[in-house]
């Protein structure tokens, strides 16, 4: 991952560059260019075939909560971008919730989960929306009885977890396994920096040059996923049901974290909308508009967040850039669930 202190240097630098695409981009733009790694497994829980394919049946099945209505697809629909498109999801018995569905697309990828952060790991993640009380409402106890009912899952997990059959920490490894396999891969910015020069348009490549310098998006969007993994308050106004979201801070009671949430990967951003922590803006468009502006709350807003003064023509570059990051279409065969009784 670039180092943040370089690439400040690096922004202050590329402010000063006439904003123009010529035969020099590729040379002068590569440096930043760092394609996604090879998806790591934890040591614990090691990939399988046999386990993907378990882990997308429990993701795609509503039994897994207490209504029997809601999956983890309910709110990560692979035709939404692995999201819900609403600013906010409705939970158990319909109620919104409190903040924006993020999408699982290299969630693997990420040091952290959820927007606070407070799941360390994806297999961590998987059991959260099961069992809290606004979402899945479902008591991992009685989840793992009723899936021991089912006579497929039996045998699956007696199959890809032979020692351990059916508990909760199995269906967290299975579900997590699944979601590392959502990789967004080969965007047309990969392909330019694979040498298709055609690829990205002199947009694009004004809206990289702008990416990593003037609009100092790359301070906080870095890295092969775009995103340090880390957590900004980036001065966004509150949105929804709480009058007031502490994010991070509710995780580390530092008061610095105070309205922070994790920095969000941007490749497929473009499938991915609403933005923000709570879905308040509906497009890239918008996103940058709230970003030339400095945010819109001043209280304990990242000192990264400022104005920034860019022209029409600067936005619209910025936008042609993060539609470069759309990968290839994600295309995940939905899974024949087995049935309860046979």
């Amino acid at each position: 991952m670039i180092n943040i202190a370089r690439l400040i240097l690096i922004n202050l630098f590329l402010v000063f560059i006439p904003i123009s695409a010529d035969a020099g981009d590729f040379e002068e733009l590569k440096e930043f260019y760092e394609p996604l790694p090879e998806m790591k497994h934890p040591a614990d829980n090691p990939w399988s075939k046999e386990k993907e394919d378990l882990g997308r049946m429990l993701y795609f099945d509503p039994r897994l909560s207490q209504s029997n209505w809601i999956s983890c697809m309910t709110c990560h629909h692979p035709g939404l971008g692995w999201g819900d498109g609403l600013p906010r999801p409705n939970g158990h018995g319909q109620k919104e919730l409190d903040r924006h569905s993020p999408t699982i697309i290299n969630s693997g990828y990420f040091e952290a989960q959820f927007w606070d952060g407070r799941a360390k790991s994806l297999e961590e993640q998987a059991l959260g929306p099961i069992s809290s009380q606004v979402e899945m409402r479902q008591d991992l106890g009685e989840l793992v009885k009723e899936l021991n009912a089912i006579p497929g899952y039996v045998r699956l997990f007696k199959k890809v977890f032979p020692k351990e059959g059916i508990n909760k920490i199995t269906i967290a490894k299975a579900i997590g396994t699944f979601e590392r396999s959502v990789v967004s891969k080969n965007a047309p910015y990969d392909k330019y920096f694979a040498g298709d020069k055609s690829a990205m348009s002199s947009s694009a490549l004004n809206g990289m040059r702008l990416f990593f310098g003037k609009a100092k998006c790359s301070i906080c969007h870095n890295g092969p996923a775009f995103t340090d993994s880390q957590f900004h308050n980036i001065g966004v106004k509150q949105h929804g049901p709480l009058k007031e979201d502490l994010g991070r801070y509710n995780v580390t009671k530092d008061d610095f974290d105070k309205g922070a949430f994790k920095t969000p990967g941007l490749r497929h951003i473009t499938r991915s909308g609403p933005y923000m922590h709570d879905g308040s803006e509906s497009t890239l468009e918008e996103v940058v508009e709230f970003y030339d502006r400095g945010g819109d709350v001043a209280e304990n807003r990242s000192p990264f967040i400022t104005p920034l003064g860019l022209t029409g023509s600067e936005k619209k570059d910025l936008v042609e850039f993060m539609k470069a990051l759309e990968g290839e279409p994600i295309i995940i065969p939905l899974p024949e669930l087995p049935p309860s009784h046979e």
